[in-house]
């Protein structure tokens, strides 16, 4: 799950760690001036277990770290397998089926928990076309800026990661009418 890209600089932490550490060991323990092989052996073994140390260290943290984005990724993927129910309920809200009764709490509900889940909407109408968040499905635009001008299926987001692209349509931005003009 890591790649190798995220090794390296854990790798020359590592080492850095080490190299501040292992500066603290003197092989001259009693002080006498003279380094006996008990001495070396002691303070190759302190450097030893220093390192093993700071790679158990940084093993924590990176697997920590790995968990967490495994349960980033199945949050999306469940939401993700949600989105056609939710697709749903907003279709039966545009048709008045959600004034009142059992699906309407429902919907409320559900609503509730994906806010709660940081899942946010996107791809309202007059906002800027982008493709990488935006599936079109026609161009009506004339020029170079490019808007969307009807919502087919709403995007969703998952902590700012895309779950779904917007289905739009692009229309040309539409021109705000200066006050000048309404006299």
């Amino acid at each position: 799950m890591t790649s190798e890209n995220n090794v390296e600089p854990e790798v020359e932490q590592v080492e850095e760690v080490i190299t501040e550490e292992t500066a603290d060991v003197e092989p001259d323990v009693d002080g006498d001036g003279e380094v006996t092989p008990l001495e070396a052996e002691l303070a190759e073994r302190t450097e030893d277990l220093q390192r093993l140390n700071a790679e158990y260290a940084n093993y924590r943290r990176r697997t920590a770290q790995e968990r967490e984005a495994v349960v980033e990724h199945t949050k999306g993927q469940v939401v993700a397998k949600l989105l056609p129910i939710l697709d749903d309920l907003e279709l039966a809200a545009q048709h008045g089926d959600l004034a009142e009764g059992p699906l309407k709490a429902f919907h409320d509900k559900f609503h509730t928990v994906l806010e709660s889940m940081k899942v946010e909407a996107f791809g309202a109408e007059g906002d800027p076309f982008d493709a990488e968040r935006h599936e079109a499905v026609q161009d009506l635009s004339t020029g170079d800026e490019k808007a969307i001008g009807t919502v087919l299926r709403k995007g969703y987001q998952l902590n700012g990661r895309l779950l779904r692209t917007a289905m739009v349509l692009i229309a040309d931005p539409k021109v705000a009418e200066t006050p000048a003009e309404d006299a």
